[in-house]
């Protein structure tokens, strides 16, 4: 099995223990093999041919919180970023952390409502000086021209119901 490992030594991925489906109904054991370019290549114990593996193709697979390491001061994992609300430094409310992107110049929070326009407001401290996870509130104080929105293309569902307007 390939798998794309998130964890800050890809093949620590294993050292957590089972990882679970996005369900958290199937519990998988790792094996790790070696690395091919960018992946970790692992077997699965039950999992003995190309059928078995096949079928797990694009199965999303997470390490049990309990099981990741506190974050350092001023880091923090995206997960708990996801659905902070954010507002400028000023106090203008821009709507909830909808998701958190990296795609690979650094990590991009996605903010505004969980349909429609958001923004990508770059996650640096110059942008982002105040995240306070307790409050569940984000602060940004915005360069020049970020608080553009950028549309989203409707897909699935969305796509579906505006064939039938």
């Amino acid at each position: 099995m390939r798998i794309t490992s998130y964890t800050e030594e890809p093949k620590g991925v294993a050292a957590y223990g089972p990882v679970s489906d996005d369900k958290g109904e199937r519990m998988f054991e790792l094996e790790i093999m070696r690395m091919a370019k960018a992946q970790v290549v692992a077997r699965i114990p039950g999992v003995t041919d190309r059928d078995a593996a096949e079928a797990l193709r694009g199965v999303l697979l997470f390490v049990p919180r309990a099981m990741l390491p506190a974050p350092d001061p001023d880091e923090f994992y995206f997960d708990d970023l996801t659905g902070l609300d954010v507002e400028t430094t000023d106090g203008v409310s821009l709507g909830v952390v909808t998701s958190v992107q990296d795609f690979g110049t650094g990590p991009m929070l996605e903010v505004g409502e969980t349909r429609g326009a958001t923004i990508l407001v770059p996650f640096t401290r110059a942008i982002v000086p105040v995240v306070d996870l307790a409050a569940g509130r984000i602060e940004i104080d915005p360069p020049a021209g970020l608080l553009e929105p950028v549309e989203k293309e409707p897909t699935g569902k969305d796509r579906e119901a505006d064939h039938d307007d």
